[in-house]
């Protein structure tokens, strides 16, 4: 009796995995072995990078409002303080689109919260 392997099946696996390595340099989108390794590892950064995407945005938006509110005279944390006093609810995206696109509305931001701290 013939050995059989389930070629079909075996060849689609190998196939598809393949496919995920295409871009890979060298042995890594050539080789099942170390392309499947190479897939394995690939995959397990994009989860933890999906993650950390936003948290690095969220860092980019509070580096940018912290600069445009020190141009005003005033900290970031006692921006965002008098911010949630005057019952602002603007996230930390919006108001750093604002600082960069509209100076003269993120100063009548920044002079809200002035008064709302003072």
């Amino acid at each position: 009796m013939p050995r059989a392997t389930n070629a079909p099946a075996s060849r689609k696996r190998r196939k598809r995995r393949l496919k995920m390595a295409r871009g890979f340099r060298g042995g890594r989108s050539k080789l099942f072995r170390t392309a499947t390794e190479a897939v394995d590892h690939a995959m397990a950064n994009a989860y933890t990078h999906r993650k950390q995407k936003k948290r690095m945005f969220r860092r980019l938006w509070i580096a940018r409002i912290s600069a445009a509110a020190r141009e005003h005279g005033l900290s970031y944390s006692r921006f965002i303080n008098g911010l949630s006093k005057t019952g602002i609810e603007l996230n930390r995206k919006m108001v750093s689109e604002i600082a960069i696109h509209d100076p003269k509305g993120f100063e009548e931001l920044v002079d809200r919260a002035k008064a709302a701290i003072s």
